[in-house]
């Protein structure tokens, strides 16, 4: 029988409305000065910690819930009678429900946040609160999280209890909110061990095969339409979104294999698709499509007219949805605000973890005899910031702001030049040409002015950039070096 109920909250989200639903079952209600103060104001009965205890808050009340009494109520296992006795001769009552959300660490705390501030922000009564009721499940109810006010509520009000099966499951979720506080807490303090603190949310269709299983962690994937998502659709997802985000004019690409086939900037989202689809139409069947843009309906009708896993767009206006949801299997999904900080990789020889690429502004040093007209450069950094995006050693070839031809994941940079250069075909000629890393031998320039390329963009940094550089001037190529290399293995 649930007969107290101890709350207290740093999120008072849904609150008073479940304090008055719990006090309306005569459910007595015990909580901290700031929570109690929240309910009073609701005109609701309730009885503050200091009271209940027979101790007043300490320290400005970084001692509050501290106390015998709190925690024998939370502790006696209801089955024992001992420990039921030991209450009874000592005055005690039993806690029966525990509502409690932590002060917010990972909200305010970041790696800057001056070390007292931060100090502040850990929480101690209310995860040992957390920690003490969810040991006890059996006896008590533990709640971490407003949104499962309502359930607890719905099963209170329609048996007087909430089933064991429901009581495990917020245990567990408490367990697993201490566990991501503390990890975060850890992280502030100590760089030298890695604590990995993100929540399971999407349990994916498989993983890169049928008989793997795959999931994500950290952030909630918005999904509007279509079959469930799976492991190589989502990281489909994030090369095509990748690819646009940082263009600052519409863009449109088409992933395969979480490699570009083809990218295109132009004056509309409409426009970019269909000369990013001209790249290599071949490679687009059964693609994801990234757009930086919202979604109109034309672009929907282009869309809808082939087969595509998924799209990936800031926005989609209600009549595109009303054309695209037709296609049922159709992943929609909108893109996330921002983009990782850090990327974790794991090996058979350990995790892997390096920060993000950085959004290094595009310079480009001319470097030839012939300098990098202004179209070029446009069209130059466009390529950079496509094969960014390409598993090395990788090469790009753009014209009129679109790929022609793309030569990823090679053994050797001339082998990718030649599968761009193949790629491009007729349209190689004028195109404009960008490597991911230095070229170590002048071959990659020779095979670019043999196709009639007219400018190129790489990082520079090869112990043979002289030779280089010769052949660039030696066939009249514009060559610029960005400084920066933008490998992707």
């Amino acid at each position: 029988m649930i007969q107290r109920a101890l709350l207290s909250v740093s999120d008072k989200k849904g609150l008073t409305k479940f304090a008055k639903g719990l006090s309306e079952l005569g459910i007595e209600l015990i909580s901290s000065s700031g929570t109690a103060n929240a309910i009073k104001k609701a005109k609701l009965k309730v009885q503050e910690v200091s009271k209940f205890t027979g101790f007043p808050e300490l320290l400005e009340g970084r001692v509050k819930t501290l106390h015998p009494a709190i925690y024998a109520g939370l502790l006696a296992k209801r089955d024992q009678k001992n420990q039921m006795q030991q209450l009874k001769r000592r005055g005690l009552n039993t806690i029966d429900l525990v509502a409690v959300n932590l002060y917010p660490f990972q909200e305010i705390v970041h790696a800057g946040t001056p070390l007292e501030n931060a100090l502040e922000q850990i929480d101690i009564g209310g995860e040992t609160l957390l920690r003490a009721a969810a040991k006890n499940f059996p006896g008590v109810i533990v709640i971490v999280d407003p949104t499962d006010y309502s359930l607890v509520l719905k099963q209170l009000q329609k048996n007087g209890d909430v089933d064991l099966d429901m009581r495990h499951d917020l245990a567990r979720k408490a367990f697993a909110h201490v566990t991501q506080y503390n990890a975060a807490i850890a992280n502030y303090f100590d760089s030298d061990f890695l604590y990995i603190n993100e929540t399971k949310t999407l349990t994916l269709r498989y993983g890169e095969n049928p008989n793997q299983q795959g999931s994500v962690y950290g952030k909630e994937i918005q999904q509007l339409s279509g079959k469930e998502l799976s492991y190589t659709n989502v990281l489909d997802l994030d090369t095509a979104w990748q690819s646009v985000v940082n263009q600052a004019k519409p863009a449109a690409s088409i992933i395969k294999h979480a490699t570009p086939c083809g990218a295109a900037i132009a004056k509309t989202p409409k426009l970019a698709f269909q000369a990013a689809l001209k790249s290599d139409e071949i490679s687009a069947f059964g693609g994801v499509i990234g757009l930086n843009r919202s979604v109109g309906p034309d672009l929907a009708k282009l869309i809808t007219a082939r087969f595509f896993e998924a799209v990936i767009a800031p926005e989609f206006s209600k009549s595109a949805l009303d054309i695209l949801v037709q296609k049922k299997n159709l992943r929609l999904i909108i893109a996330p605000e921002s983009l990782p900080d850090t990327e974790i990789r794991s090996t058979s020889l350990g995790l892997l973890t390096q920060t993000s690429m950085p959004q290094v502004p595009f310079r480009l040093q001319s470097v030839t005899d012939k300098k990098v007209t202004d179209a070029q450069k446009g069209e130059l950094r466009f390529a950079w910031e496509i094969v960014k995006q390409i598993k090395s050693n990788a090469i790009v070839l753009v014209k009129n702001g679109a790929t022609v031809g793309i030569g990823a994941g090679q053994m050797s940079r001339v082998d990718a030049v030649q599968i761009a250069i193949k790629k491009a075909g007729k349209r190689v000629k004028g195109a404009v040409m960008a490597s991911d890393a230095f070229f170590p031998f002048a071959d990659s320039v020779q095979l670019a002015a043999a196709a009639g390329i007219k400018a190129i963009v790489q990082p520079g940094g090869s112990m043979r950039d002289a030779e280089v550089i010769e052949a660039a001037n030696q066939h009249k190529i514009a060559m610029g070096f960005t400084g920066h290399r933008v490998f992707k293995h």
